[in-house]
């Protein structure tokens, strides 16, 4: 024969048991429990408290470091975006710079005023003239007591 384990069932509570736990507290018995309730919730109070004044200063710190890492972007963003109008706005002044100053060449030319390189070309031209006078005086023997002068390296500008 087998033995069975008898199994132990919970005791039940009785009508009246429920019912007087389900009851109002006397005032005797209220007052020392609210006095227990008040400072459990000034202790847990104080936890809550500090609890999420640790969450808020978390919070503020990430929102802090969004706000930074946003603001970079936008000013990366725009520093990009203003070196782009400098490159476009420059390159548009240089267009500008060239054309005028190839109409005031037109302009001095048609005028019959000479630029700074035709003159320095004449010059050149005439120091070649020069020398070449002087070989021919030299080859043909006549001692030049004055050799003819070079024409002036430095010109002005105009």
């Amino acid at each position: 024969m087998a033995k069975t384990a008898a199994k132990k069932t919970p005791v039940r509570r009785t009508r009246a048991r429920r019912v007087a736990d389900a009851a109002p507290p006397t005032p005797a018995q209220g007052w020392p429990t609210g006095l227990h309730a008040l400072a459990r919730a000034q202790q847990e109070g104080a936890k809550v408290f500090e609890n999420l004044l640790k969450q808020g200063q978390g919070l503020e710190q990430r929102t802090k470091q969004a706000a930074a890492d946003t603001a970079a972007a936008a000013r990366g963003a725009v520093s990009a975006k203003a070196k782009e109008m400098q490159q476009i706005a420059g390159g548009t002044w240089d267009k500008l710079e060239q054309v005028f100053e190839d109409r005031v060449a037109r302009a001095l030319s048609k005028l019959g005023i000479y630029t700074q390189n035709d003159i320095q070309r004449l010059a050149d031209r005439v120091d070649a003239l020069s020398e070449a006078v002087n070989e021919l005086l030299k080859a043909k023997g006549a001692a030049a007591k004055t050799p003819v002068r070079r024409a002036r390296k430095a010109v002005r500008k105009t």
